[in-house]
């Protein structure tokens, strides 16, 4: 009776501590949208005529776990997703996350999201594009020379009025396989920005930092005055050639920089009227070639093998060597220079554009945009989340995202080893079946030969035959071994005397072999030019 009541008060602590985390990830949570239900309703799809691409909502492949889908290659897409209230970025941390995964691979196309301003600020769900506000834009693209996790905040500069969009520096590379992926950034009141990739911090870095950002949210204090101009007395050379220097008269410009060497001596036994290349003795005329069409057909050419015995053929010439008169053309030794002032720049003016900011003056989020042209299809969006604290997010990843990598990730293990199998029978197969086939020219075995092709045959047609034909074949040999040794001794002497007749017909074979090669007709040989 007491383990009963244990037990119920167990279920009723597990069931509060369940509830508290809900309730307290219902408190922290923006926006979590998991795709399970149809997005029809929730989600606007833009009417702007560019964006042609069709959404879907489909299953992730190998799961039954649904997401928003690119459907179609080489197209563009829009989609907007508002959020119940516009979300205020200065309030405390915000955790922006998601997941996305490149079915088909990711040559060339974004799957990042546009965290958009109040409508007010001059657009619309329908008509949403590339020229909607946002506030940041973040996650993955990949197209040519460009890979990165874009980080992207546009800051309106609080003097001139402008949005400029400063990026973030040596931001986080693209993940190169078909896996689910999940991507967060997480922004903190003092500053700091920190971008995960599947939960692994990957980049760290402070909004208010020119180190960080390009171009820095806060501007230089100085800059360079438009208006100045560099005087035109202004000398910038460091050095200038000594204007008192003359050349010295024994240096002559026009001296060559290689000259005959007239110690070298022809080398003896040189062969002076022999060729370095002679016709192809060998070479015949193809009977296809036309001479009308094709030009006079002219042997190809090959080495004088008179002259591989040589030190040389045709007309010797001394060999050439560095002049020691060589100087070049002379010229002033450079000296210091007297008036030099060092590279002009202009004079720093206080920068009108200047401010200073404790924070970033955030727009607030009214709403999420996908807006993204790509030549892939099969991206999968799911499980985009908008929290208030790093916790929310880190549940999320464990118990939506963390299931499906494990699962794909074994399946991607199992492929790879697979293919590796594979790859390593076909090659062990080829090596199997080449030693059998010369195995099977062997003279001894003429009369197995047709039985042992046709065993090799069926053993590429089928290639789990291969222990299986491999072991018949060695059977045979050890069968026709057994018979040699142990079969008497009158068959011994015929095999000796035939032993020479062997030799001699496998020698004839070769040399027909040869002919055949020699005599089959050469391709045909381009037109010379005389």
């Amino acid at each position: 009776m007491r383990q009963r009541q244990l037990f119920s008060v167990f279920l009723l602590l597990l069931a509060f501590v369940s509830f508290q985390k809900l309730c307290y990830c219902d408190d922290q949570t923006v926006l979590y949208e998991s795709f399970d239900e149809p997005f029809d309703g929730r989600w606007i799809v833009s009417k702007n005529s560019d964006y042609e691409g069709v959404w879907k909502h489909a299953k992730s492949e190998g799961h039954e776990d649904y997401g928003l889908l690119v459907s179609e290659k080489a197209r563009k897409y829009g989609i907007v997703k508002e959020l119940d209230e516009p979300l205020n970025l200065k309030e405390g941390t915000v955790v922006l996350q998601y997941e996305v995964r490149f079915q088909e691979g990711l040559e060339c196309g974004g799957a990042y999201l546009k965290y958009l301003r109040p409508q007010e600020a001059g657009w619309t769900p329908q008509g949403f594009d590339s020229e909607s506000p946002y506030s940041i834009m973040f996650g993955p693209d990949k197209c040519g020379g460009t890979n990165k996790v874009h980080f992207i905040l546009k800051h309106k500069n609080p003097k001139s009025g402008e949005y400029v969009e400063h990026h973030l520096k040596f931001p986080p590379s693209v993940p190169f396989d078909k896996l689910s992926h999940v991507y967060t950034a997480i922004l903190k009141p003092d500053n700091e920005v920190r971008i995960l990739v599947d939960g692994e911090e990957k980049k760290k870095a402070n909004l208010l930092s020119g180190e960080d950002f390009e171009p820095a949210l806060i501007p230089a204090k100085t800059i360079p005055d438009p208006e100045d101009k560099k005087p035109e007395d202004w000398d910038e050379r460091a050095k200038i050639p000594d204007p008192n220097a003359v050349k010295p008269e024994d240096w002559d410009e026009d001296a060559p920089m290689e000259i005959e060497d007239e110690e070298a001596e022809k080398p003896e036994g040189w062969l002076d009227d022999e060729p370095e290349e002679v016709d192809d003795p060998e070479a015949t005329k193809p009977e296809d070639w036309d001479d009308e069409e094709d030009g006079m057909w002219e042997a190809p050419k090959i080495d004088n093998p008179k002259c591989e015995a040589a030190p040389g053929c045709g007309e010797w010439k001394r060999p050439m060597k560095r002049n020691p008169a060589y100087k070049g053309k002379w010229s002033s030794p450079l000296i210091d220079n007297p008036a030099y002032k060092g590279i002009w720049k202009p004079r720093d003016i206080p920068n009108p554009d200047y401010f200073e900011l404790d924070r970033p003056d955030y727009e607030p989020i009214a709403a999420i945009g996908i807006e993204i042209w790509t030549m892939q299809d099969g991206i999968l969006f799911d499980n985009i989340l908008i929290a208030k604290d790093e916790k929310v997010a880190e549940t999320y990843r464990q118990t939506t995202w963390k299931p499906k990598f494990d699962v794909e990730k074994e399946k991607q293990k199992a492929e790879e080893e697979a293919a590796g199998s594979a790859d390593g029978l076909k090659s062990y197969q080829k090596v199997v079946f080449d030693l059998l086939n010369k195995v099977a020219d062997l003279s001894f075995l003429s009369a197995y030969k047709s039985k042992i092709t046709e065993l090799i045959e069926k053993a590429e047609q089928q290639p789990n035959l291969t222990i299986g034909v491999l072991v018949a074949i060695v059977v045979v040999f050890f069968s026709l071994f057994l018979k040699l040794i142990f079969g008497g001794k009158k068959a011994a002497a015929p095999v000796e005397k035939k032993k020479p007749e062997v030799a001699e017909s496998s020698k004839s074979g070769d040399e027909a072999e040869k002919k055949e090669e020699t005599a089959a007709p050469r391709k045909r040989q381009p037109r010379r030019d005389n």
